[in-house]
């Protein structure tokens, strides 16, 4: 293992993510408040579903991967200490640095009359300007310095839920930004120690590496945004789809065929936020982001297509049964934040549908939100029996091998598929893939 010693502070998808690999490289710990998180994790049981995390966090556990609930002096004193803490958007839609603040604070105190020099690496998404104007401001309250008493770096996460472990492991590119060349190449001599030699590593400032971090989600909101705008133009066409068109369009070098995939909208803890963190920022700093704010809208709209494919085959929506397969935001994960199929059901319930709902790993946070609401299966054939409407909203592999003679257990066999990833031809059942042109 790398002589070295990290800490990694905020154990969410990103924090934990990273201390089970770099557990698996350096001596490692893991810091997280919520104390009940922290039991868990020594335990080697992740706090949400994420593929290969638990094997990575396990692994490392064995190597001497650490936890604990506070900061301390030993926790800052490491070479290197990583600020993955969440950093939501508040009610007026700006970034909310409160446990950000909170974890600077305590990083603060713990660092006077250190021995050696920490790097303060912030991975946290923060607006264009934080880490030198806000963060630095903190950090050097008790009469420390940047540069002297401790490195300041920005280096922006690229994770994507369902793959974290995947994109930690090999990610596509490490930025590193900071204000002096002695620190940034010590994270970047690290780095290059622990991924393999042809790992792209860009060095830039603080600012750009913050921007970074905005216009890689932004882009991406935006080629979703418009694939499903395609796709509504598409229902109204008969003859076209738009998976056709997404493959023929995203074989253009000039354009790439990932993020070409229509559905019912993004969602997550990433894409709405850091779009709409963007918007407040650009408004603050005397820019009206037009393009951004369309893109915002078209896919707070996207749902709503979805609905009036619903209550144009339904007409009357009361009383009727709503089968929603899938809650999560997307496959192969367990997050419902932003989740387009919870705004779905929501609108449902103000139509006074009944609404059962099937998900291979989202049922729990579901449950948490709706409560006796709404009805929860675990048997996609009990989902279906009865219903009058099933709603396809998250790609799951499961449902892929989905039959017809599963959507014949349907009172009224309305099938909706938002995800195209079915194929049924049967004068029974009335199937709609959005993006299709009948």
């Amino acid at each position: 293992m790398y002589d070295k010693k990290v800490a990694i502070i905020g154990m969410g998808y990103v924090g934990l993510s990273l201390a089970a690999f770099l557990g698996n490289k350096v001596r490692a710990i893991g810091v997280d408040a919520n104390k009940n998180k922290i039991n868990s994790l020594l335990s080697g049981i992740p706090p949400f579903y994420e593929p290969k995390l638990e094997y990575h966090l396990k692994r490392a556990i064995k190597n001497g991967l650490r936890f604990a609930d506070q900061i301390n002096k030993e926790i800052v004193s490491s070479d290197f200490v990583f600020i993955t803490v969440g950093t939501p958007t508040d009610s007026n839609g700006k970034i909310d640095l409160t446990n950000m603040k909170s974890a600077l604070a305590s990083i603060a105190e713990h660092m006077t009359n250190l021995q050696n020099k920490p790097s303060i690496i912030i991975k946290s998404t923060v607006v264009p300007g934080t880490t030198m104007r806000v963060i630095k401001q903190i950090l050097e309250k008790n009469g420390l310095r940047e540069s002297v008493d401790f490195d300041l770096l920005t280096n922006p996460e690229f994770l994507r839920e369902g793959s974290a472990m995947q994109d930690t492991v090999s990610p596509h590119a490490i930025v590193v930004g900071g204000s002096n060349s002695k620190s940034i190449e010590n994270l970047t001599k690290f780095y290059r120690t622990i991924y393999k030699k042809k790992q792209n590593i860009v060095e830039t400032n603080n600012v750009t590496a913050e921007v970074i971090k905005y216009a890689n989600n932004a882009f991406l909101a935006t080629k979703i945004s418009f694939i499903n705008s395609i796709a509504n133009i598409c229902q109204k066409l008969p003859g076209t789809n738009v998976d056709k068109i997404a493959q023929i369009i995203g074989m253009d070098p000039r354009i790439g065929n990932q993020f070409l995939r229509a559905g019912p909208g993004y969602g997550g803890s990433c894409f709405p936020k850091d779009v709409q963190a963007l918007i407040s920022f650009a408004n603050d700093i005397g820019y009206k982001p037009i393009l951004f704010d369309a893109v915002k809208n078209t896919n707070s709209l996207q749902v709503n297509a979805v609905l009036n494919l619903i209550k144009h085959n339904l007409r009357n929506l009361t009383n009727k049964k709503i089968s929603i397969l899938g809650l999560a935001f997307k496959e192969d994960t367990d997050d419902v934040r932003e989740s387009t199929s919870i705004k779905l059901v929501n609108l449902l319930l103000k139509h006074k549908c009944n609404v059962m709902v099937h998900d291979p790993k989202a049922i729990d946070n579901t449950y948490q939100m709706f409560r006796e609401k709404i009805k929860y299966s675990k048997s996609l054939s009990d989902v279906l029996t009865g219903s009058d409407c099933a709603v396809i909203m998250t790609p799951w592999e499961n449902y892929k091998y989905l039959k017809e003679k599963d959507f014949l257990k349907m009172r009224n066999p309305l099938v909706i598929d938002t995800r195209r990833i079915l194929k049924l031809d049967n004068k029974k059942i009335l199937y709609i893939g959005l993006g299709i042109g009948n």
